[in-house]
């Protein structure tokens, strides 16, 4: 068994898999992480495998609980990644991108492949079927996106993400719900439209703490998969092992 750990910039996510399977998964803040691996560590006693990608710091207590009880694999910008990376400044690639394109080269392997990740900020990465990895975009996210709009106004209220009730809001509140659900809804569509117009039999997944969220608002037929980072970081250790 493998204890995958993805440290975001808010939240961590934990999961422990049985071969590719989830059996269980848990999300918690970062000094709750060790508690968190101390319960998965004592309830599954098969677990020997442990992998951590992170963009953020790792509590050294988790650290060395991991190195303790399991085989543990780091993963670094030094990892060995199933993929051929163009990037122009490959040292600045976030690890959790990486893992993500990783994630997509093995499980759709000669496929032309967008990864939509709509977390914190809302990243894109294509990577082409000889698995050639080129870059994407990054934009802000739905939390950020309501952040800024109460940090950078004067009056605007700081809300919670909603489905807009309709296309023309009639209130401020509407109105901002509008103008952000509706603008990524758009954003991620017109990119989706114009990959697949250059690269045919596209694979689009989107994952991320909001895919579930917005999928609902997009057309296209997507992957949507929230714990698709996850299942990269379980794939890429195997890879490793391998």
């Amino acid at each position: 068994m493998t204890l995958a750990i993805d440290i975001g910039n808010t939240k961590i996510k934990v999961a422990v898999f049985e071969q590719d399977t989830i059996i269980e998964k848990d999300i918690v803040e970062h000094k709750e992480l060790k508690k968190s691996l101390d319960k998965f560590i004592e309830k599954h006693t098969s677990l020997s495998l442990s992998v951590l990608s992170s963009v953020s710091n790792c509590p050294n207590e988790a650290l060395e609980l991991l190195k303790s009880k399991t085989k543990l694999l780091i993963l670094s910008q030094e990892s060995k990644f199933p993929f051929i990376n163009h990037y122009e400044t490959p040292l600045t690639l976030g690890i959790d991108r990486k893992v993500l394109v990783s994630g997509a080269t093995i499980k759709f392997p000669n496929q032309n492949c967008l990864i939509i990740d709509a977390g914190s900020c809302i990243t894109y990465d294509f990577i082409d079927e000889k698995s050639n990895y080129f870059g994407g975009a990054i934009s802000p996210g739905v939390e950020m996106r309501y952040k800024a709009l109460n940090t950078f106004t004067s009056k605007l209220p700081l809300l919670e993400k909603e489905y807009p009730s309709k296309l023309i809001g009639n209130s401020t509140n509407q109105s901002i719900h509008s103008g952000i659900i509706n603008s990524i809804a758009f954003e991620i569509q017109g990119f989706i439209d114009t990959y697949s117009i250059k690269y045919k039999d596209l694979t689009i997944i989107l994952t991320g703490g909001d895919a579930e969220f917005l999928a609902k608002r997009l057309k296209n037929t997507i992957f949507a998969n929230s714990n698709f980072l996850l299942e990269s970081l379980n794939l890429l250790n195997q890879y490793n092992i391998k």
